[in-house]
């Protein structure tokens, strides 16, 4: 049996179509991407929508209402306003100050110094029966002298307000 020239057409047909398909590979299906075909270093970077916008979550943050007794700096001024009767403002640097309110604490009769701490800028005390906290914070223009119980709030009662009378009157001097 020979082949008949129709069937050697149609072989040869087939061949070149092969031929072609083989050669050209995946073209006739591929996509064109301007973005895809330069190098990975000049491609643009993509960034998720969330993460092109700066964190917002703790902008509105409140302060903390229960307070540790030895805070130091702008809280004891908001704890212990410049004009109560058991704070006043000192001229001068804080250190200073802290030392100055030392010395005075140390010649003040009947005054306990039970420990202090000059980088909280505080002094525990006890006088007159009552026991709290001497703070010397940072103020603009100065410092201020205040007296603090435990819960690091403006302390209450007479001891307090006539030891910051003592502490004044013996700084200003």
């Amino acid at each position: 049996m020979r082949p008949t020239r129709s069937s050697m057409r149609y072989l040869a047909i087939a061949a070149v179509a092969v031929a072609v398909v083989g050669t050209s590979g995946c073209r006739w299906f591929k996509k064109e991407n301007a973005l895809y075909a330069q190098s990975p270093e000049s491609r643009p970077l993509e960034v998720p929508p969330d993460l092109d916008r700066p964190r917002t979550d703790g902008a509105m943050a409140l302060p903390e209402t229960g307070g540790s007794v030895t805070r130091s700096g702008t809280a004891a001024a908001a704890a212990a306003p410049a004009d109560s009767s058991v704070s006043f403002s000192a001229a001068g640097d804080r250190d200073a100050v802290f030392g100055q309110v030392g010395e005075a604490l140390a010649a003040t009769e009947g005054v306990t110094v039970n420990s202090r701490s000059q980088v909280l800028g505080t002094y525990d005390v006890s006088y007159a029966d009552s026991q709290f906290l001497v703070r010397v914070a940072t103020a603009q223009g100065g410092a201020v002298v205040s007296a603090v119980d435990p819960r690091g709030v403006a302390a209450t009662g007479e001891a307090p307000t006539r030891l910051i009378a003592l502490l004044q009157t013996a700084l200003a001097q």
